[in-house]
């Protein structure tokens, strides 16, 4: 999160809620998993599924699962008989996030797909009309590449902690490490791209809008 936390809470508090399955699984998430931060929340969670929704998209492809809430996040959104890939490397996140999907209105619009994101892209056809990429930092530039060939005419490419909690403008301490370097990096590659048009927006830990120009 980088804004401030009364602002953060206050958005969240005049954002509509999560349905009972959402609110089930976030408690699930933070009683079962490491690190429940890595969830993307309430208010990223409106976020992304209004995103979806106003794209009016019918295939969306999700790197990094986690417990499933984005997935889920997502499918409120979609146009009618839309589906979600998810992909996810880690087999405890993905049973958590089958048991939050199974619980959910949606269990037959999202399929998870287990095993390393790239090798999945690959076997993956498209078009693509939203691509929400949320996993690890430094293969960030390597997931662009791969999905924008597959991503819809009017596609869009929703990325997330490219903010990195502020760290990618801070010196010294805490700003150079791996995940952090690669995430400036990443940035930079998209800003400078021209075949690229983005946003950068301080939403929760910062969300960049990507399209092909």
């Amino acid at each position: 999160m980088i804004t401030d936390e009364a602002v953060e809470r206050y958005a969240e508090a005049h954002t509509t809620p999560p349905p009972p399955h959402l609110v089930r699984a976030d408690e699930d998430t933070r009683a079962t998993l490491r690190a429940p931060g890595m969830m993307v929340g309430p208010l990223e969670g409106r976020f992304l599924e209004l995103l979806v929704y106003a794209r009016g998209a019918a295939r969306v492809l999700e790197i990094g699962t986690f417990s499933g809430y984005s997935a889920l996040a997502m499918a409120a959104g979609l146009a009618a008989g839309g589906r979600i890939t998810t992909c996810e490397v880690d087999p405890v996140h993905a049973e958590a996030a089958q048991r939050h999907i199974d619980d959910s209105p949606y269990a037959d619009r999202i399929e998870i797909k287990l095993g390393p994101a790239l090798s999945t892209i690959g076997e993956l056809e498209g078009p693509f009309d939203v691509v929400f990429i949320d996993a690890d930092k430094t293969n960030y530039a390597g997931y662009l590449d791969a999905v924008l060939p597959k991503l819809a005419d009017r596609g869009v490419v929703a990325v997330d902690n490219t903010l990195w909690s502020g760290r990618v403008v801070a010196d010294g301490a805490g700003g150079d490490d791996a995940d952090t370097a690669a995430l400036r990096a990443f940035n930079e590659r998209v800003r400078a791209d021209p075949a690229l048009v983005a946003v950068m927006l301080p939403v929760r830990d910062g969300v960049t809008l990507i399209r092909k120009a």
